[in-house]
């Protein structure tokens, strides 16, 4: 599903907002995940899963291409860690197919 895909879907849901309301209240809560993550805040909503970011140390990698090894300088990541009540809904979908 795209950002487009969720906005249509929950201005179906709720036909009292308008769609550019839904809009904005799908990018700002977007904006308000991000920002948390950039001051490396943990973003937890229950029963759907917590965003963190994760410290990578820096490497030496490879070039798939020629092999030659590239320096990979240490970096933060954003990491999605899907909560217990996710995971079953997903998992009892996949059994009923």
């Amino acid at each position: 599903m795209t950002k487009s895909e969720l906005i249509a879907e929950l201005a179906a849901a709720n036909p009292h907002l308008l769609s550019r309301d839904v809009e904005l209240i799908v990018q700002t809560i977007f904006d308000e995940i991000v920002e948390a993550l950039s001051r490396g805040d943990r973003v937890e909503l229950r029963g759907f899963g917590a965003f963190t970011v994760k410290q990578r140390d820096a490497r030496v990698g490879r070039n798939p291409r020629t092999g030659d090894a590239v320096p990979v300088d240490e970096k933060r990541v954003p990491f999605f860690k899907a909560g217990k009540e996710l995971r079953e809904r997903v998992n009892l979908v996949k059994n009923k197919a």
